[in-house]
C-alpha cells in the first residue's frame, strides 16, 4: 500500500516531469521563431542595408525569456563612437616598492593633480593635510613616472557612477608594491553614505589599510560605505571629461566593466602651490 509519503514524493516527480517537458517544448519553438525571425531579417538587411546601418532595425533581445535558448540578435545595435585620442607614445614602466615612501611633503602646503588623459585633462585639488600618507605617495608616484600610459580599467554605470584608474597592470589587481594607511573617512563631505561627483577616492581590496595607486573618480552621486579614503575634488574642466567617459559607457552593458572609452593617463603630473 503506497503511503501519504510516497504518493506525495510521486506527485511531485509528475510536477516535475511536466514542467521540464513544458520548458522542452518552449526551448523548441523558441529556437524555431529565432531561426525564422534571423532569415527574415537577413532578407530585410540585405535589401535595406541603409536602414540597419542607421538604426532602424532594431533587435528586442532584452524582451527575451532569459531561460529560452537565444540567438543574438542580428540588428544590435552598434557601439558609440570612441570619444577620445590615440594613446601618446611610450609603455607603461614596471615599477614597484617594498615600502610606502617616507612624508616629505608640506602638509600645509596646497597641491593639485593633473591627470592628462586620452579623453582631455583632469585637475584634482589635493587635500594634503586631511589625507597627508595618500597625498605623499601620490606625489611620489606621478614623480616616477608610474601613473605615466596606465589605463584607467574600470567604468560603473550602475548604482555606483566612477571611472577607476591607478592600476598599472589594466587587471584591477596591480599596485605599487606597498600599502598605504586610511585616512580622512571622516570628511565633512562625506554625509549619509553618500561620495559626493568630483570625490577622488582610493580604492582598496575591501580590508582596512589596503589602499595602494589605484583610485576612483567619482562622476555622479554614489552610495558607498565610508571605507575609501577621499583624498582630492576633481575640477570643472575635469568633471565634463568624465561626463564624456560615462557617457561613452562600459563594455559589458551590466553597469560595471571596461569603460568603451579609451581612457589612458598620458602623465601624471603633482604640482605644489
Amino acid at each position: 500500500m503506497v503511503s501519504q509519503e510516497q504518493r506525495r514524493r510521486q506527485l511531485a516527480r509528475e510536477k516535475f516531469l511536466r514542467q521540464q517537458q513544458r520548458r522542452t517544448t518552449a526551448r523548441r519553438k523558441a529556437r524555431v521563431r529565432n531561426s525564422v525571425i534571423a532569415s527574415v531579417l537577413g532578407v530585410v538587411v540585405i535589401g535595406s542595408l541603409a536602414l540597419y546601418t542607421t538604426g532602424v532595425l532594431k533587435g528586442n533581445d532584452d524582451k527575451a525569456d532569459p531561460a529560452a535558448d537565444a540567438t543574438p540578435s542580428p540588428s544590435a545595435p552598434k557601439k558609440a563612437p570612441d570619444p577620445c585620442e590615440k594613446p601618446a607614445k611610450g609603455a607603461v614602466q614596471k615599477l614597484s616598492w617594498k615600502k610606502e615612501p617616507a612624508v616629505t611633503i608640506d602638509k600645509s602646503a596646497s597641491y593639485t593633480m593633473k591627470l592628462g588623459t586620452t579623453c582631455g585633462d583632469i585637475g584634482i585639488a589635493l587635500k594634503a593635510s586631511a589625507a597627508p600618507h595618500t597625498v605623499n605617495s601620490f606625489n611620489y608616484l606621478a614623480g616616477k613616472g608610474f601613473f605615466d600610459h596606465t589605463k584607467c580599467h574600470r567604468l560603473t554605470t550602475n548604482g555606483i557612477y566612477v571611472l577607476q584608474c591607478g592600476d598599472p597592470t589594466g587587471s584591477g589587481s596591480g599596485g605599487p608594491g606597498y600599502t598605504i594607511p586610511d585616512e580622512n573617512l571622516k570628511d565633512k563631505s562625506l554625509k549619509g553614505n553618500v561620495y559626493p561627483a568630483g570625490t577622488v577616492a582610493m580604492a582598496n581590496t575591501g580590508r582596512p589599510h589596503t589602499g595602494g595607486s589605484q583610485f576612483f573618480l567619482v562622476y555622479q552621486n554614489s552610495q558607498l560605505p565610508p571605507s575609501y579614503a577621499p583624498f582630492g575634488t576633481i575640477d570643472a574642466g575635469g568633471m565634463k571629461v568624465l561626463k564624456k567617459i560615462a557617457a561613452a559607457g562600459e563594455n559589458t552593458g551590466r553597469g560595471d566593466g571596461a569603460p568603451n572609452a579609451t581612457v589612458v593617463i598620458n602623465k601624471a603630473t603633482v604640482t605644489k602651490s
